[in-house]
């Protein structure tokens, strides 16, 4: 009975490698499928907000320039506001880029932690009723006569 025990033992040990792997898998097809998603929402904020400020940006200096002349230089404050915009947007852009990516990081390190310890937990749970069964063949065998 105690060699059986001891048996059981060892055979619970590879169900929870398994359970590490398979957390570590599914964590890493988590990250495949938000990756595409985030680039996306990056590009559509660059075509769908970076315009807008860029309009009322233009309307706003047209509203405070002190005389409206017919000259040719609100193009080239149009080009440069857009330009600031532009820079503005791709600075944010990459800013969140990078914090996305060291987010990621985290949350990786932080998932991997909790393989480790539900791993951890899953054999000292492995070690308890190994060890229960073994209390118990040890008293089955002392009944015996």
């Amino acid at each position: 009975m105690k060699a059986q025990a001891v048996k059981t033992g060892h055979r619970m040990a590879p169900m929870a490698d398994q359970a590490k792997v398979a957390t570590a898998q599914r964590i890493e097809d988590a990250r495949y499928w938000a990756a595409p998603r985030l680039d996306a929402a990056a590009h559509g904020f660059e075509d769908q907000v970076a315009p807008k400020v860029s309009r009322m940006l233009t309307a706003a200096a047209k509203r405070i320039d002190p005389k409206p002349s017919r000259s040719r230089r609100w193009p080239t404050m149009v080009l440069l506001t857009g330009l600031a915009v532009g820079a503005i947007g791709y600075m944010a852009y990459r800013r969140n880029a990078q914090q996305w990516t060291e987010h990621m990081k985290d949350s990786a390190s932080d998932a991997s932690r909790w393989v480790s310890e539900k791993a951890d937990r899953s054999a000292q749970s492995a070690d308890r009723m190994a060890s229960n069964v073994q209390n118990k063949t040890d008293q089955a065998s002392r009944n015996m006569p």
